[in-house]
């Protein structure tokens, strides 16, 4: 994918961490623990994880949004860093991650490099898209992008529980507790919070159009998806979460 706007994401987007927030009452209350934050953005939940940990690495594959984390929190670690090729051994207790596995298309490489960088006993405590998250905008983007002939191929891996239980379970998880739930998410902006949204996380695509073609599918995603999305003053996105807590 092209590379995070990481401001656009802090200004506009930050309800990914505070929804993340969430997710910290599964992390036991351990002083002498140490905790990767997979897919750390912008690093506002690894410094919650800080006050829950001896040790906190906050690692993602974009350099802006490590680049921001490293000028915010300027005591706690972060890099850039890959999650199918993490360089980590039997080092940590908590593999922390809010929000990124639905940008892995691999789930099962993804779950053995995990358990690769947990100590036996070792927890795994993550939240990402269920299936049927986004899918009123994602229709509505495939629609209005194939208007000007741009054929959308789905990015995102949203997976079913019985499916993502099956996959902890090859990969030597025991899984802890595993749910999906809708979560309407109010977009910020009022009327320009949909185009914020698609600006962001549908960057890739809009880089292949002219700005021309850019305006007009945005256009065309909010008018697809006023009736469902729409509620008089924003935008409230069709969101779907999978959470899940495991042990190896």
């Amino acid at each position: 994918m092209s590379e995070w706007n990481a401001a656009l994401y802090d200004n506009k987007h930050d309800f990914v961490a505070e929804y993340g927030k969430g997710l910290l009452e599964f992390v036991p209350v351990n002083n002498n623990q140490s905790i990767l934050d997979l897919g750390c953005g912008t690093g506002t939940l690894t410094a919650q994880l800080r006050e829950l940990s001896k040790e906190v690495i906050g690692v993602d594959s974009s350099q802006s949004m490590i680049k921001r984390a490293q000028e915010q929190y300027p005591d706690i670690e972060f890099m850039v860093c890959d999650a199918l090729a993490l360089p980590f051994n039997r080092q940590f207790d908590i593999v922390f991650s809010n929000a990124v596995f639905h940008w892995i298309s691999d789930h099962s490489a993804l779950l053995n490099n995990i358990y690769k960088a947990l100590k036996p006993g070792g927890l795994l405590i993550c939240e990402f898209g269920a299936a049927g998250n986004i899918a009123a905008i994602e229709n509505a983007f495939m629609k209005a992008g194939s208007e000007f002939g741009y054929e959308y191929r789905p990015k995102f891996n949203f997976p079913t529980t019985e499916h993502f239980a099956e996959m902890l379970r090859n990969n030597g998880f025991v899984i802890d507790k595993i749910y999906d739930y809708d979560r309407p998410t109010p977009l910020k902006d009022n009327k320009k919070g949909l185009a914020n949204w698609v600006k962001q996380f549908f960057a890739s695509d809009l880089e292949l159009m002219t700005d021309k073609q850019q305006a007009e599918v945005i256009k065309n995603v909010e008018n697809l998806t006023r009736e469902s999305l729409w509620n008089g003053r924003q935008w409230i996105a069709d969101y779907r979460r999978l959470r899940a807590v495991a042990h190896i």
